[in-house]
């Protein structure tokens, strides 16, 4: 899979181990030392081994602060699942919060409120 998509697209794959699921971050974009996006409008992802036929590609959308964003999705008719925890977003050492949530048709997204960026002002 991560040769597949360097070879169409010319992103950049890195496999993380048995303790992260096998999970493989891409990189479609210019990054820093912390693998953050530089061009703002852009974003990166990854893939996860899929263990169903019914699994889906997942679109995270970053956000200045998760527990607003949370609010919001409740109050405009979506539902919050939260990470591990329901209604609670998951800590993602180096990376931020993250939770998943459902929109009003029905369709499984996820938020993520960066960590923040060391060395940056």
């Amino acid at each position: 899979m991560s040769d597949f998509y360097t070879k169409v697209f010319g992103w950049k794959a890195n496999q993380l181990g048995p303790d992260m699921g096998e999970y493989i971050v891409v990189e479609t974009t210019e990054t820093d030392a912390n693998h953050m996006v530089q061009k703002p409008g852009t974003i990166n992802g990854g893939f996860y081994k899929r263990t169903k036929p019914e699994q889906a590609p997942s679109v995270v959308i970053a956000v200045d602060d998760i527990q607003a964003a949370m609010k919001k999705v409740a109050d405009a008719g979506g539902k919050v699942l939260g990470g591990q925890t329901p209604g609670v977003p998951d800590d993602i050492p180096g990376i931020g919060l993250h939770c998943s949530i459902i929109d009003t048709e029905g369709n499984r997204i996820s938020m993520l409120q960066p960590a923040p960026r060391t060395g940056q002002q």
